[in-house]
């Protein structure tokens, strides 16, 4: 073999080395499909029936949609989804900012648990089994952080012989509310409520602020029945998803720990359902 000849078969096997290198790089990229056939893929999708979104989210893959509760037109959403095949899992109590269980006003408080109430009947009417809450806010003179967590407990305990009846979960969002800003402050929360009716929502993106998401996943643990889907960065704040500083990784591995099954829910746009679809099948391994 001459040099010319050497140098061109060296120069092949370079090139098809480094190809070989690129394709394994790009497999590692995208994480194992670990939990396909556990988590069911979601977006928030509102009150009112919408039948082309609606079977537009079922070509693209998703396995249902979550409401917005109490007021929905639950008769035709339920007839919509059950036409299309796309149950709607659950709903989000659309009230909780407004009529806090938290509020040092009584009355305020009495409304909050009634409507809190309704969307519980209007999630069992549409074939819900959650209703997601948000359960008070520090704010002002009038509430502080041991406001929130003892008037939420006595209001939320007023709801669960209802929720229990009727199968609906009562799912705890912790938001940027000034309440339970540590992972540890929340377990304690669920756990001071003690109920098998009442569990965490937890999102992903909103506590990535205070703690990385996937040390609150290992401390919640089994505490999680349902998950909300954001990214947030330092630099870029709520961002499209993989965007942000969330450790996907690090969620996926904690959330194979405790064996999470169950629904996730996109809550923000990465500029399109398609492309949110994408996204989470890579970020959650589906």
């Amino acid at each position: 073999m001459n040099r010319r000849e050497f140098i061109q078969k060296t120069g092949v096997s370079g090139t098809a080395g480094t190809f070989c290198a690129l394709q394994l790089q790009a497999a590692e990229a995208v994480p194992k499909p670990m939990f396909r056939g556990r988590i069911y893929k979601s977006v928030k999708y509102g009150g009112r029936v919408n039948l082309e979104r609606l079977k537009k989210l079922k070509e693209l893959g998703f396995d249902g949609v979550e409401g917005s509760a109490p007021g929905m037109d639950f008769v035709g959403l339920k007839k919509a989804c059950s036409e299309v095949g796309l149950p709607m899992h659950g709903v989000v109590y659309n009230k909780h900012w407004k009529m806090r269980l938290s509020s040092p006003n009584e009355e305020v408080r009495d409304i909050g648990r009634k409507g809190l109430e309704d969307a519980i009947r209007e999630s069992k009417a549409v074939g819900g089994s959650s209703v997601l809450l948000v359960p008070g806010a520090v704010k002002g003179k009038g509430e502080t952080h041991d406001h929130v967590w003892e008037r939420s407990i006595t209001e939320i305990r007023k709801v669960l012989p209802l929720a229990s009846n009727l199968g609906i979960r009562v799912l705890i969002e912790t938001v940027w509310n000034g309440f339970c800003y540590k992972p540890e402050q929340f377990r304690d929360y669920l756990d001071a409520i003690d109920n098998p009716w009442v569990g965490a929502y937890y999102d992903i993106g909103n506590m990535q602020k205070f703690a990385p998401s996937h040390e609150w996943i290992r401390v919640l643990g089994s505490r999680i029945v349902k998950l909300d889907v954001k990214d947030w960065g330092v630099k870029n704040g709520f961002c499209p998803l993989g965007k942000g500083d969330v450790d996907w990784e690090q969620v996926r591995r904690e959330l194979d720990k405790i064996d999470f099954s169950g629904w996730v829910t996109r809550e923000g746009s990465d500029g399109g359902d398609d492309k949110t679809a994408a996204l989470m099948n890579r970020l959650l391994g589906l």
